[in-house]
C-alpha cells in the first residue's frame, strides 16, 4: 500500500510540476493546448504524447512513459498519426510493421480522452496490390465535405515505377496511396493518391487558405535530396500539382503541420546527426524559415503528429 501512495505522490508531484512550467510561459490558463504524438526508439512501447501552449516549447506528459504499447503486427507503433473527428473522438493509425511480409496492415486504436483506449486492431490495406513491400506512416484526415476520413501512406510497388527504382535506399521506392471509411470497419479500395515523379514517404495534409497542402519528403538518395516538399490540390484527394522546392534541408522527415497564430508550422525529424527534432514557419506558405533553434522537444522524440485539443481534454493528461 505504501508503493501505491507514493507511486500516486509522485504522479501528482510531477503533473503540478508540469502545469507550473506550462503557466509560467503564459498568464492564465490556455484556452487550447497543441499535443504532439511520438515514439522512441523502433516504437516498441508505443504512443508518447507531449503538450505545449505556444508550439515551440514541448513537455512529456506521464513523465514520458507511453500511453499505450502496440498489440498488433509486429508490435512496433511507428509514426502515430492521431486526429479528432467530429464527434470528439480520436483517431490513431499507425506503422505497426517495417515489411509486408507478415500481412500489408497498419495498427488502429481510438479513444474519447487519450487516456483510455479501445483495443488494437489491425487494418488490412494494399489487398489488391500483392507485390506490396511495404506500408508506411500513414495517416488520418477528415473530408467534412464528404463525411469521411482519408486515410494515406507511402508504399513500394516492385517494378511500378521502373524509371526510378535506383534512386532509394534497399530498392525502395515509394509512392502515396490512400482509402477512405466512414467507420474504420469497411474501406475502400486502395489506390495511388499522388506520384510526384521520384521516391517519396512521409506525407502529411494540411489545409490553408482555402486549399489542402501535402507536405512530405522527397525520399531520393541518388541523387541525395532527403528534404520536405509540398504539392496543392483543391481536395484532400486531389489531384495535387506539381512538387514546391525543399521546404527544408537535407535529412528531415516526418513532417506534421498547423497553424500557430498568424504562422504555420511545419515539424520534422531531422534524423542524421545532429539528430533533433525542428521546425520551420512561413506566413504565406510559400517562404519558409528555419526557426528549430527556438524549439525544445523531449529527448529521443521521433516522427509524430500535432493537433490542437481543448483544455477539457488536456486536463487530465496533465495528471497522469
Amino acid at each position: 500500500m505504501g508503493t501505491v501512495i507514493w507511486n500516486k505522490s509522485l504522479r501528482v508531484a510531477w503533473a503540478l510540476l508540469l502545469l507550473a512550467t506550462l503557466l509560467a510561459e503564459q498568464v492564465g490558463l490556455a484556452e487550447e493546448y497543441y499535443l504532439f504524438t511520438s515514439f522512441r526508439d523502433n516504437g516498441q512501447d508505443g504512443l508518447h504524447l507531449a503538450i505545449s501552449t505556444n508550439g515551440y516549447r514541448w513537455h512529456a506528459l506521464k513523465n514520458d512513459r507511453s500511453f499505450l504499447r502496440p498489440e498488433v503486427g509486429d508490435k512496433i507503433m511507428r509514426d502515430p498519426c492521431l486526429a479528432q473527428g467530429p464527434d470528439g473522438t480520436f483517431h490513431m493509425v499507425w506503422t505497426s510493421g517495417w515489411t509486408a511480409e507478415k500481412g500489408k496492415v497498419i495498427g488502429y486504436a481510438q479513444s474519447k480522452d487519450l487516456v483510455h483506449w479501445s483495443g488494437q486492431k489491425a487494418i488490412p490495406l494494399m489487398e489488391n496490390e500483392p507485390a506490396t513491400r511495404n506500408i508506411w506512416a500513414p495517416e488520418v484526415f477528415y473530408q467534412a465535405a464528404q463525411g469521411r476520413w482519408l486515410v494515406f501512406w507511402s508504399s513500394t510497388i516492385p517494378g511500378r515505377f521502373p524509371e526510378t527504382d535506383q534512386t532509394g535506399d534497399d530498392g525502395y521506392n515509394h509512392r502515396f496511396y490512400c482509402t477512405t471509411t466512414t467507420d474504420f470497419q469497411s474501406f475502400s479500395g486502395s489506390r495511388l493518391l499522388y506520384d510526384p515523379g521520384f521516391n517519396v514517404i512521409d506525407a502529411t495534409l494540411l489545409r490553408a487558405e482555402g486549399k489542402f497542402y501535402l507536405v512530405f519528403k522527397d525520399e531520393r538518395k541518388q541523387p541525395l535530396k532527403k528534404n520536405l516538399r509540398c504539392a496543392v490540390a483543391n481536395q484532400p484527394e486531389g489531384p495535387y500539382g506539381q512538387p514546391s522546392e525543399p521546404l527544408t534541408g537535407d535529412w528531415g522527415e516526418g513532417p506534421s503541420a498547423i497553424k500557430v497564430g498568424d504562422q504555420y508550422l511545419v515539424y520534422f525529424d531531422h534524423y542524421a546527426q545532429p539528430q533533433y527534432y525542428g521546425a520551420v514557419r512561413s506566413k504565406d506558405l510559400r517562404h519558409w524559415e528555419d526557426c528549430s533553434k527556438g524549439m525544445s522537444f523531449p529527448k529521443g522524440q521521433r516522427h509524430g503528429t500535432v493537433l490542437r485539443i481543448p483544455p477539457k481534454v488536456a486536463g487530465p493528461l496533465l495528471t497522469q
